[in-house]
């Protein structure tokens, strides 16, 4: 009789321990249920449904989005589409744009999951949460590992989505209010930024793109038709769509709507493209959260949160500082990296970052000086100068900026990570002063190969100029997955 207690004890602690090997250690509380879950929603927010001709019990669908650092809740109204309810401001996201891989690389999923009744957490040691069900299918296909992430209050994430506990309570209350209406699940869509044309052009050479490209797919239906899309896992890509993925057709018949408001964003992007939109990436020390929780320079600031086709209508949805700067929000993790804010780099077709120095209008070609001492260092960074364009005459033309693009030399990514600080993450805290210090080496060099040669002396013989060489990148073609699969949490 006495082995079944310490069974019963060691089998908690099992329990105990592998949650807190998890994204988030969220774990359950060991002396009774907490009431939280029970908190009802808020009057505004029962009010504001009215308006919008919802009830209490209909259906629901959230979104998330990284850079933004917000959450919509969408709820089904009479229609049978789905409206923006609410959106609330992230309170903290860790690692980077990107989908998550594997367990302990502090990254937020991305990707479309689903919510049951099952995965709520009432007891929730971050006040409350509910599991996204990372990894789903796609995931898995891909290698990922990882488990216990989580949308939960306090401000604290180590993979999660992190709320204020007011604004998790007002969430939870929401899914539960649905379930309780006979939703059976929600989807909840985690996405690296909105996906409007400006960010795909300007995310076009990210090395996670295509990734993103696959998303984009489920948020032009959602957008399109203000509808749920059904979502199947084909290899490690998502297929959305309706009746037809959910037989598992992994390529199924795209409807108008959504065609069409592909091809509109095609066409955007490219026209963007053209007029010189860069390629940048933005780099973070650990992850962000909404500037709605930073010191603010006015009390009335006021941040927005709408798509664009709802920005006129629905300006009783937007969120001000003075609603969420007065809340205590817990335990706040790495706030060191959250100060220093993220940089967005411009970065070339390969992915690698482009400095961008002015250089003098009449700025001659290098000199055989430099030529030579350039020949004689030892290759660890190539630094190539855009030189200004030449008139009929000789002359320099209009001063443009020159463009210096720092890459490896022989393929030294080692070099490369020394100089750029390894802005991956890894070494994050010296990214910034070593990109100045790249930056200001990298134009200091091209003022003194381009500064204007003394006169030379009386009879003294020209001197030939150093020629230069450039080399052109090559491309790789990617491969294709065709493999079929369905999509269940």
């Amino acid at each position: 009789m006495a082995v079944r207690p310490l069974a019963a004890a060691a089998a908690v602690l099992a329990t105990t321990l592998a949650i807190s090997l998890g994204g988030c250690n969220d774990s359950a509380m060991l002396g009774g249920a907490s009431t939280r879950s029970l908190t009802p929603i808020p009057t505004q927010t029962l009010s504001l449904m009215q308006t919008k001709g919802m009830s209490q019990g209909d259906p629901i669908l959230v979104r998330a989005f990284k850079k933004e650092a917000e959450m919509e809740v969408w709820k089904r109204t009479a229609t049978g589409q789905y409206a923006l309810l609410k959106t609330f401001p992230i309170c903290r996201w860790s690692g980077q744009l990107g989908p998550k891989t594997k367990q302990g690389d502090r990254q937020a999923p991305e990707g479309f999951y689903t919510i049951t009744p099952g995965q709520m957490n009432p007891n929730s040691s971050y006040y409350l949460s509910f599991d996204v069900g990372y990894p789903n299918a796609v995931d898995r296909a891909k290698g990922g590992t990882g488990n216990y992430i989580m949308v939960h209050g306090t401000c604290s994430s180590a993979g999660c989505f992190a709320m204020t506990d007011a604004s998790m309570s007002e969430i939870y209350a929401l899914a539960r209010e649905a379930f309780n209406g006979g939703q059976r699940a929600f989807q909840f869509q985690a996405y690296p930024f909105r996906m409007t044309a400006s960010n795909i052009a300007k995310f076009r050479n990210d090395p996670n793109a295509p990734f993103w490209k696959n998303l984009k797919e489920g948020s032009d239906y959602f957008e399109a038709l203000k509808d749920e899309p059904r979502v199947a896992a084909c290899g490690t890509k998502y297929v959305f769509g309706g009746a037809e993925v959910a037989a598992g057709n992994c390529t199924p018949r795209v409807d108008p709507l959504v065609a069409e408001k592909r091809d509109r964003d095609n066409r955007e992007v490219a026209e963007l493209i053209a007029k010189g939109t860069p390629a940048t990436r933005v780099v973070y020390e650990d992850g962000g959260q909404n500037p709605v929780f930073r010191p603010q320079p006015a009390p009335t600031t006021t941040f927005a949160s709408l798509t664009e086709s709802d920005k006129d209508k629905d300006k009783e949805l937007a969120y001000t500082a003075k609603d969420y700067g007065r809340h205590h929000l817990g335990e706040i993790s790495r706030p060191e990296s959250l100060a220093l804010g993220p940089q967005e780099i411009e970065i070339d077709a390969k992915g690698k970052p482009i400095l961008v120095a002015a250089a003098p209008a009449d700025a001659p070609g290098p000199t055989k000086a430099a030529a030579a001492r350039k020949a004689s260092e030892k290759p660890t960074t190539v630094v190539a100068v855009h030189a200004p364009s030449k008139t009929e005459d000789g002359k320099a033309g209009a001063s443009k900026p020159a463009r210096i693009t720092v890459a490896d030399a022989d393929g030294d990514t080692s070099a490369y990570h020394k100089l750029m600080g390894n802005m991956a993450g890894k070494k994050g805290k010296e990214a910034a002063p070593v990109v100045a210090a790249a930056a200001t080496a990298a134009v200091a060099e091209t003022a003194a190969s381009t500064r204007k040669p003394a006169a030379p002396a009386p009879h003294a013989k020209p001197k030939p100029a150093a020629s230069s060489k450039e080399a052109a990148p090559s491309t790789k073609p990617q491969a294709s997955v065709t493999t079929t699969g369905s999509l269940k949490n």
